[in-house]
């Protein structure tokens, strides 16, 4: 009997190790996919904020959690059964469509450049391919499915960053990283944005506060700071948004071409970057070889993304008016 009980007892402990094991894969896995992404996030919380631009304040939130649920429901109810199939059945897949969210991001990232270069004419083709909402509930309607659009893309590059990151193991393993990641950058981001969009409220707020406590006085001008210092955040956190979508964009397509047998372009950057690195003091080496890797990055999401700026230009119009938008 004791015997059976020691034997019984083993095995609870070598399960109880197994799921250990499995749990830090699952978060080893997602820590890692989640650096492997960051470029993506930081565009994911960048562009958000201006879905909620010209909205009163107390339908900012609202919008938010509109949002939120929205990329949840991309990630866990679309996204992560397609990533699950793709990897069983289809891994060949994986990488060109990333390369088709490349150059989406670059296609964004470079229209954002072509809005500040030309307006007058991206504003033209935005009033072609989006109707005018017929009243505020319209409009705000219309915004959130923007967003969640839009998010639907990010968040199809989060996961398939997130795949290609975790090596081949474990379903369970593969799809709890899967959940995990998506559970956590979409509470992330749009935290995040939750708080961009508000602490102008919040400065506000500070600022308004009466007396002449020490405390009292490093709130309002905390307060100040905020509502002063929040429009040109927002307009740092649009530029930074912009590159990084850019330089994601380029990176992936880099990448993508690469491990297709074209590797003369990504060997020629890492060339490229060394000789930099080499050309400055040793402690700045690692800094300045990933710049120049990025700018090169860059460059290539832009070109690209400019390039398909006129072909997607003629050819969305027509697609949006067979479809009665």
């Amino acid at each position: 009997m004791s015997v059976g009980l020691l034997a019984l007892l083993d095995d609870v402990a070598g399960l109880a190790k197994v799921a250990a094991a499995s749990v830090d894969d699952v978060i080893g896995h997602a820590a890692k996919a989640g650096a492997k992404s960051a470029g993506v996030l930081i565009d994911d919380a960048a562009v958000t904020p201006r879905y909620v631009v010209g909205f009163a304040a107390e339908r900012e939130l609202p919008i938010i959690v509109k949002i939120t649920k929205g990329s949840l429901r991309n990630k866990l109810v679309f996204l992560l059964p397609i990533a699950l199939l793709l990897a069983l059945f289809a891994p060949w897949a994986i990488t060109p469509l990333l390369m088709l969210g490349g150059l989406y991001l670059s296609y964004e990232g470079a229209e954002k450049v072509y809005e500040v270069v030309v307006p007058h004419k991206a504003h033209a083709h935005e009033a072609k391919t989006e109707p005018a909402p017929a009243d505020a509930a319209a409009l705000e309607d219309q915004k959130v499915k923007s967003a969640i659009n839009t998010d639907f893309i990010l968040s199809a590059e989060i996961m398939a960053i997130t795949l290609s990151a975790i090596p081949d193991g474990s379903f369970l393993v593969r799809a709890a990283a899967l959940a995990l990641v998506g559970i956590f950058v979409t509470l992330g981001v749009y935290g995040s944005v939750a708080l961009i969009v508000k602490a102008d409220d919040i400065g506000l707020a500070l600022a308004r506060r009466e007396g002449d406590g020490i405390f009292t006085r490093i709130g309002r001008a905390v307060g100040v700071g905020l509502v002063r210092g929040m429009p040109v955040f927002l307009r740092v956190l649009a530029v930074v948004g912009t590159a990084a979508m850019i330089w994601v964009g380029g990176g992936i397509l880099l990448h993508g071409v690469e491990a297709f047998g074209l590797t003369a372009p990504a060997h020629f950057i890492h060339e490229l970057a060394v000789k930099a690195g080499h050309a400055v003091p040793e402690s700045l080496t690692p800094v300045v070889e990933w710049l120049v890797g990025a700018a090169a990055a860059g460059a290539i999401g832009l070109a690209v993304g400019l390039l398909l700026i006129p072909i997607l230009h003629v050819l969305v119009p027509p697609v949006m008016k067979l479809f009665g938008r």
